[in-house]
């Protein structure tokens, strides 16, 4: 049957919109299929009620099966369609991201304080040279490696030579002393003097040696030698005045107060010496967190300026709230081989609780902050795909996750950062 004009330009206006709602199907995009979508509907709708020139509406073919259902479908596809960054292999290769698998792990709970790599102070000396005088050779110098025994600085010093002088003085008389002793015992034997004689000379000899070791005595608590030529340093040294000031211990010179020529006190603090094989992290504890912080517990120490990490125990809780803070200091004791915990670092201080299993981990850094929400990015086929999670517990490498993946999905563990950073060139895009 032949077609009035209008009818033939109602089937063409379906065929149209037929046309339109399939390519709202292969979409991808939230913008772009929510149009198309829109668009579709309203060719679908005037095909459903077009108006032939007899004032009657029919339905049209082109509203039955194929059209409807698909514009249908297609605003809630786009809608539910998460954002897909588009990466070949190749790329994620280059780019260096890892991929994990989500599943269960045990995670130790852990309690973060802000702490401070500070010196051991029981490996930490303030040298002091213990006599008054002027310094004559300083070879030591500020960030050197000494040994137990090192010459750090020779001093001049009248209190040291009267002191030195002192002991010759004592040595001497005792050697006339004992001769005379070793006379008057002979004499004595051949009853040849009086044993009054013998027993003077005896109580002379003791008292000399007294006056000996009493001198002795002195100069080892200044620690200084008896003899001047043991003071000696690159020719320089070796009066009865020069005190050769020595390294009590291995470390290293941290701190120097004192050059050539300058007169020193006998308490001030020229050196500091530290034996950084070993430092202290310290940290403040509020009152109600001293329950989980207690010596022997085990920590994990983060530095805020690296990726160093390291674990230690506590080893001191202080008894004591302090007044103003109302805080008490702790402090962990570690190793330093490497000098990679350098006073003055900043660092995160986790005290580690009883580990528990739970169904789902992932990498602590696969969590990525996106419209302010947490989320991980999910290997997908052509590339990765955001999904927004719920995080909970935290055992350092490792993050629970609560809400939004199941154990065994694939995700992007390292570098994920990237994938976030080429989130945000495609929205800025978009919004452009």
């Amino acid at each position: 049957m032949a077609m009035s004009k209008q009818q033939r330009a109602a089937v063409a206006a379906i065929l149209v919109a037929g046309l339109l709602g399939g390519a709202a199907i292969l979409f991808t995009g939230k913008g772009g299929g929510s149009e198309a979508g829109h668009e579709h509907g309203e060719h679908a709708e005037k095909g459903e009620h077009a108006d032939h020139g007899d004032g009657h509406a029919h339905d049209q073919p082109a509203s039955s099966p194929a059209s409807a259902p698909a514009a249908a479908a297609a605003p809630a596809q786009a809608a539910d369609q998460p954002h897909v960054i588009r990466l070949t292999p190749d790329q994620v290769q280059q780019a260096g991201i890892g991929i994990a698998t989500a599943g269960p792990a045990p995670l130790r709970g852990s309690v973060d304080f802000p702490g401070e790599i500070r010196f051991n102070d029981d490996r930490t000396a303030h040298v002091v040279p213990r006599v008054a005088g002027v310094a004559q050779a300083v070879p030591a110098n500020l960030g050197e490696q000494v040994a137990r025994g090192q010459v750090l600085a020779v001093i001049a010093s009248t209190a040291l030579a009267e002191q030195r002088s002192e002991l010759l003085t004592a040595q001497r008389r005792e050697a006339l002393a004992r001769a005379t002793y070793a006379r008057e015992k002979t004499l004595w034997q051949e009853k040849i003097s009086a044993e009054q004689d013998y027993q003077q000379a005896r109580t002379a000899l003791e008292e000399a040696q007294i006056a000996v070791q009493n001198a002795r005595q002195k100069l080892v608590a200044i620690g200084a030698s008896e003899s001047a030529g043991k003071d000696r340093i690159d020719g320089k040294g070796g009066s009865l005045n020069h005190f050769a000031l020595r390294a009590p211990f291995d470390g290293i010179i941290v701190e120097k107060h004192l050059s050539l020529g300058e007169a020193v006190k006998e308490d001030a603090s020229v050196f500091t010496i530290s034996d950084l094989s070993s430092v202290w992290a310290e940290f403040v504890v509020s009152a109600r967190d001293l329950d989980q912080v207690r010596v022997g517990e085990t920590v994990r120490i983060r530095s805020t300026a690296s990726d160093t990490q390291a674990e230690g125990k506590v080893s001191y809780v202080g008894a004591l709230l302090g007044e103003q803070t109302r805080t008490a200091k702790a402090r962990v004791t570690l190793s330093n081989p490497g000098m990679a915990w350098r006073p003055g670092l900043f660092v995160t201080v986790s005290v580690l609780g009883a580990a528990t299993q739970v169904p789902v981990t992932v990498e602590a850094d696969a969590v990525q902050q996106v419209d302010g929400r947490s989320a991980v990015f999910v290997a997908v086929p052509g590339g990765f795909a955001v999904q927004p999670v719920k995080t909970g517990r935290s055992g350092g490498k490792l993050v629970e996750i609560t809400e939004g993946l199941q154990a065994g999905a694939r995700y992007a563990a390292a570098n994920s950062f990237i994938l976030k950073s080429e989130l945000g060139k495609a929205s800025a895009g978009h919004e452009h």
